[in-house]
C-alpha cells in the first residue's frame, strides 16, 4: 500500500488527484467543528465531555465523524445521501421506469442520480428537523446531561438551524462529487473514512483513561488482527468459470476464451449492518418523544432494544444482519439476468445447461456462500457490543468492530486498487519494449 502511494506522488497528474482529495477532506473535518447558529455550545462541549451519549445514535455519529453529537454544521454529514442512495437502488427492483433508466447506461444513470440528490436534500430536512427536536429536548442527544443545548425557542432560530443542516448535507454531498470527479476514489466513501478514521485516536485515549495502556495495546493487538481477518474474508470469492462458443461473424472468428464469474463472499457490503442499525434505532428514536409516558411498551424498549449491551438487543441485530443480507444479496445479484445474458453471449458454465439450469445452479451457489458471508457480518458487527459488556467502553469509542472496520478496510482496499490501476496505464508503454 504504501509502495503504491509513493509511486502515486512520484506521478505528476496522480499527486494532483491526491493532492486534491486530501484537501476536500480536510474541508470537510474543518466543518464538522464548525457549530450550528443557535447552539449553545459550552453546554454541547460539557455534554460531551460526560461521554453519555445516547447509544441509539453511534451510527449516525459514526459516519459524521463525531460531529452530530457535537451539532456542527456537517452534523447529519453523508447519511442522507446513504440512505437515499440505498432507496434509490431499491426502487429500481420495484418500479420499472427506474429499472428502465439503470438499463440505459450513462444518461439513465445521470437521471438516478439526480433523483438521488433531490431525495437527499428531503431527507436532510426530515433528518434535521428530528435533530432539532431531539437536542432541544434534555437528554435527547445525552442520556445524563440536562443542559440546555439550544437556549432560544424561537421559531426563526429553529428554521435557521434547519436550513443550515440541510445545507451542510448539500455541501458534503458536493465534497463527495467533487472527490470522485477530479480525485481518486469513491468520493463519499473516501468521506465516511475519514469521518471513522479520525475519531480512532481519540476512542483510542477514552479506552486508556477509562482502563489502563496494557487495555489500550490489547484493543490495539485485537484490532489489527481483525483487521486481518476482514481483509482475508473482503478479498475471498467464489469463481464459477465460464467458457465462451466460438462463433463465426462475416468472415471472421470470435469467442472461445474462458473467463469466471466473482462470486464474493460478502457481496453485501457494509449495507446490511447499516439496515440492521437504522431499524434498531427506530424504537430508540419513538422514546425520545414518551420520556415521561409510564406506558409498559416504552419501558420495556429502553429495557430491551435501547442498551446494546442487554442479550436481546444483540440477538435482534444478529438476526437481523442475517436476513438482511441475504434480503440486498437477493435484489443485487440476478441469478436469471446473468443466466440470460450468458446464453445470449453464447457463454456456458462447464457440465452445467445453457438457460434455466444455469439460473438454478448460481442461485444454488449463492445461497449457500452467502450464509458465511452474512454470519461473518454478524460476527464482526457484534465486537462492539461485547466490548461495551467486557471492557465498559460504549459502541461510539470502541473503533475496531462493525461498521468501522468494515468500512474503512473495504474503502481501503477499493482506493488502493484505482491507485495501482491508473499507475498501470500510465506505465503500459513501459511493458510493450
Amino acid at each position: 500500500m504504501l509502495t503504491a502511494f509513493a509511486r502515486a506522488f512520484r506521478t505528476p497528474d496522480l499527486r494532483k488527484k491526491l493532492l486534491f482529495s486530501i484537501l476536500i477532506m480536510a474541508l470537510f473535518r474543518l466543518g464538522s467543528f464548525i457549530p450550528t447558529p443557535g447552539v449553545s455550545y459550552p453546554a454541547v462541549r460539557e455534554c460531551v465531555g460526560n461521554n453519555d451519549a445516547n447509544a441509539g445514535l453511534g451510527l449516525i455519529n459514526l459516519f459524521s465523524g463525531g460531529a452530530l453529537l457535537q451539532l456542527s454544521v456537517f452534523a447529519l454529514g453523508i447519511m442522507p445521501y446513504i440512505t437515499a442512495s440505498i432507496i434509490v437502488q431499491l426502487l429500481t427492483v420495484v418500479i420499472p421506469r427506474f429499472e428502465l433508466l439503470k438499463q440505459e447506461g450513462q444518461s439513465g444513470t445521470a437521471k438516478l442520480t439526480q433523483y438521488t440528490r433531490y431525495l437527499t436534500i428531503g431527507l436532510a430536512v426530515l433528518q434535521s428537523t428530528t435533530l432539532v427536536a431531539i437536542a432541544r429536548n434534555p437528554g435527547g442527544l445525552f442520556q445524563s446531561c440536562q443542559a440546555d443545548l439550544v437556549p432560544s425557542d424561537s421559531y426563526v432560530t429553529i428554521i435557521i438551524m434547519v436550513i443550515t443542516l440541510t445545507a451542510g448535507t448539500g455541501m458534503v454531498m458536493w465534497l463527495g462529487e467533487l472527490v470522485t470527479e477530479r480525485g481518486i476514489g469513491n468520493g463519499m466513501s473516501l468521506l465516511i473514512f475519514t469521518s471513522i478514521a479520525a475519531g480512532f485516536p481519540g476512542s483510542m485515549w477514552s479506552i486508556k483513561q477509562q482502563n489502563s495502556w496494557d487495555t489500550m495495546l490489547i484493543v490495539i493487538a485485537i484490532g489489527v488482527c481483525i483487521m486481518g481477518m476482514v481483509i482475508f474474508v473482503e478479498q475471498s470469492q467464489r469463481r464459477i468459470p465460464v467458457q465462451y462458443a466460438k462463433r463465426m461473424i462475416g468472415r471472421k472468428m470470435f469467442g472461445g476464451s474462458s473467463t469466471y464469474i466473482p462470486i464474493k463472499v460478502n457481496m453485501a457490503g457494509v449495507i446490511p449492518v447499516i439496515f440492521a442499525s437504522s431499524l434498531l434505532y427506530l424504537p430508540a428514536l419513538i422514546t425520545q418523544f414518551q420520556r415521561n409516558s409510564t406506558a409498559e411498551w416504552v419501558r420495556w424498549i429502553n429495557m430491551y432494544l435501547v442498551r446494546g449491551d442487554h442479550p436481546i438487543y444483540m440477538l435482534c441485530y444478529f438476526l437481523l444482519i442475517i436476513f438482511f443480507t441475504y434480503f440486498y444479496v437477493s435484489i443485487t445479484f440476478n441469478p436469471d439476468e446473468v443466466a440470460d445474458n450468458m446464453k445470449k453471449y453464447g457463454g456456458f458454465i462447464p457440465g452445467i445447461r445453457a438457460g434455466r439450469p444455469t439460473a438454478d445452479y448460481l442461485n444454488y451457489v449463492l445461497s449457500r456462500i452467502t450464509l458465511p458471508g452474512s454470519l461473518y457480518l454478524g460476527v464482526v458487527s457484534m465486537i462492539p457490543l461485547v466490548a461495551l459488556a467486557l471492557l465498559h467502553a460504549n459502541t461510539a469509542n470502541f473503533p475496531f468492530g462493525g461498521t468501522s472496520i468494515l468500512i474503512v478496510v473495504g474503502v481501503g482496499l477499493e482506493t488502493v486498487k484505482q491507485i495501482e490501476s491508473q499507475l498501470q496505464q500510465r506505465h503500459y508503454e513501459g511493458f510493450l519494449r
